[in-house]
């Protein structure tokens, strides 16, 4: 029996349920991966399953999507992320947003390692033209970034790609 895998997305214009559900259907559909909208998700939610992947635009001025942030500020704190293993993936604008491109990936992953998740689908900055994310640690993406306003083409070669990677990471 394969693990089941939680995937937490929040979504303001659809491109990151979109994404959401390429990367779902990569990693064999809905037998393998749950979708859960944060905007109707609850801190238990999470305690199903050993790997989360977690998705979240970057909106305004480095901020996390809507549905996210409310989240993030009630109920993150609560949940013990200990033996779990996470995954990030961001939708954002490198070129309109140059100088916090990512960031919102960055801050829930900072978080959730905190609180004992373990990351995985760390990802290349080749390829990408920002100036600053919050989204990079030691000189790469801590998952899986998105751009559809600039690089839309290169989407589905990119979920490809680290959904084959996670195959490996989560030991599916």
């Amino acid at each position: 029996m394969s693990k089941k895998i939680g995937l937490f997305y929040g979504s303001t214009t659809g491109k990151t349920e979109a994404v959401a559900q390429m990367i779902q259907e990569e990693l064999g559909g809905d037998d393998v991966v749950t979708l859960h909208d944060m905007s109707q998700a609850e801190a238990a939610d999470f305690d199903e399953y050993e790997c989360l992947i977690i998705g979240c635009p970057t909106w305004d001025i480095g901020e996390l999507q809507s549905d996210w942030d409310g989240f993030y500020q009630d109920e993150l704190e609560n949940i013990d992320f200990s033996g779990k293993t996470v995954a990030y993936f961001g939708t954002g604008d490198q070129i309109g947003y140059s100088d916090n491109f990512q960031d919102a990936m960055g801050i829930l992953e900072t978080a959730i390692s905190e609180k004992g998740g373990k990351t995985v689908g760390y990802t290349s900055t080749d390829g990408y033209d920002f100036d600053n994310s919050q989204g990079v640690k030691n000189g790469k993406f801590v998952g899986l970034a998105i751009d559809e306003d600039n690089q839309s083409d290169l989407t589905d070669k990119r979920v490809k790609d680290w959904t084959a990677q996670l195959k490996t990471e989560f030991g599916l």
